[in-house]
């Protein structure tokens, strides 16, 4: 995969994306159980707040610099305990600022890849069931560029859809 191809695919994963949230009644968004005591709302702020984080490592690692604090406080160092912060720092927040933050840091990671040079590495990892992961290397790290799609897909669809059936039967 190319630089050009790869924001083709972010491009179209985000639109899938904003076509999933609209078929999702608004009111439902600030409901907790989705996922646990989280709310749809809760989930979107936890992908936006790692995506930031990536983003903010591509950004440094684009100008050779070294990677950033990251934005939640350093102390936290368990997956868990960081997306508790990220839980508690936005569950306050509304949907639509929710959303517009999402849309902000995703323009973010595509203005970065697009500042990228043109032959900038981008590995393609396919798994057993056939799924496909697109990481960007610099600096010999890499940077999975369509985490927020596949952590989603992976760790929390499953969860939102069951929700989705659950109410429809309410």
């Amino acid at each position: 995969m190319n630089k050009s191809e790869l924001l083709n695919w972010l491009q179209e994963e985000y639109q899938q994306w904003e076509v999933f949230l609209d078929q999702i009644d608004p009111t439902l968004m600030d409901q907790p159980g989705v996922n646990g005591d989280w709310s749809m709302k809760d989930i979107v702020a936890h992908l936006t707040g790692w995506n930031r984080w990536l983003v903010a490592r591509i950004q440094a690692a684009s100008r050779g610099e070294a990677e950033p604090p990251p934005p939640w406080p350093t102390h936290l160092q368990t997956e868990d305990e960081i997306n508790a912060w990220i839980y508690e720092s936005n569950h306050g927040r509304s949907m639509r600022e929710v959303l517009d933050q999402t849309h902000q840091v995703f323009q973010q990671l595509l203005t970065v890849i697009e500042s990228l040079p043109d032959e900038v590495h981008i590995e393609t990892i396919r798994t057993s069931s056939g799924r496909e992961f697109y990481l960007v290397w610099m600096n010999d790290e890499r940077f999975p560029a369509g985490e927020f799609f596949d952590h989603f897909r992976d760790d929390h669809e499953p969860d939102v859809r069951a929700w989705l059936v659950r109410e429809e039967q309410h």
